[in-house]
């Protein structure tokens, strides 16, 4: 029930271009209703932390284990382009270090 919000938002925007376009010029001022094209719904996954809240960073966990336990995984990376940041390689390599006591 928590995210039932959040979740009618987002069909809203899907049906309402004009709504998401404007959630967007938040980001690119000069953006206009005609330079966005409907496409193909896509799904993304959302990652939820223990209490049933959307989680919007990273979540950095180890494994256990003799192998697990030196395994850093990321999850709730939010696409491959993100993933190919420098700026989120450079979170990444800090929370190794501070792991791994590197």
């Amino acid at each position: 029930m928590n995210n039932l919000v959040y979740g009618v938002g987002e069909m809203y925007r899907g049906v309402f271009i004009g709504a998401q376009v404007k959630i967007l010029k938040k980001f690119i001022p000069e953006l206009s209703l005609s330079d966005v094209l409907r496409g193909p719904a896509g799904v993304r996954a959302q990652a939820l932390d223990r209490d049933g809240n959307l989680v919007d960073d990273f979540v950095f966990d180890v494994g256990v284990g003799d192998v697990g336990s030196r395994v850093l995984h990321v999850r709730n990376a939010p696409s491959p382009a993100a993933t190919s940041s420098l700026a989120i390689a450079e979170m990444v390599a800090d929370e190794v270090e501070r792991r791994f006591s590197l």
